[in-house]
């Protein structure tokens, strides 16, 4: 049976299958299959920074059409994008395949390319290699300190400057630098 291959856009797919042949089959995550849930308590500080991730429908449906795939496959090549983000999301994609039973005596491994060429495609393919976890953790730790700061922060921005969007990781930081330098600035004597 055929290879199965996950990538992030669906016109990278169709591409990549054609570089591929029958022997593979292409599918699309359609980028991030899970996030953290708009709640209190999704991100847990006091419990090692524990996450509960939760599949919207969109994401749902892309991993019953990869699990199907899977079924008489032998191998998983995970090739989203070369970057944090596309790190994560082959995480995401291979933890929730391997809770739903479906990577049972599959192999699976990670591909990147950074162009969409045959050449660059059959090289990813024969040079494997494994999830890089560091860079799973920077995005664990982006992810967490979104959730965290926008979470606690917006809601108090958002009743004392009406109409403003939310707080961010970094500009809310960036922000109080600023205050505080302002600050020493004015009190200097």
């Amino acid at each position: 049976m055929s290879n199965v291959v996950v990538v992030e856009s669906p016109a990278k797919a169709k591409t990549i299958e054609k570089y591929l042949g029958s022997d593979y089959r292409v599918l699309a995550s359609f980028g991030h299959v899970r996030d953290l849930p708009p709640k209190d308590g999704s991100v847990r500080p006091e419990e090692d920074f524990a996450m509960d991730w939760e599949a919207d429908d969109r994401g749902q449906k892309q991993l019953k059409a990869i699990a199907a795939a899977l079924k008489g496959a032998k191998k998983l090549y995970l090739a989203t994008d070369p970057d944090r983000e596309g790190e994560a999301i082959s995480w995401h994609v291979q933890d929730m395949l391997a809770k739903s039973g479906a990577l049972r005596g599959k192999d699976v491994s990670r591909i990147t390319f950074n162009e969409i060429t045959k050449r660059a495609v059959q090289y990813a393919i024969a040079h494997p290699r494994e999830l890089d976890t560091p860079l799973i953790e920077a995005y664990l730790a982006r992810r967490a300190l979104d959730y965290l700061v926008g979470f606690r922060l917006s809601p108090v921005l958002w009743r004392k400057l009406p109409g403003s969007r939310s707080a961010g990781r970094v500009q809310s930081v960036a922000l109080r630098l600023i205050v505080e330098r302002e600050a020493e600035i004015e009190a200097f004597v």
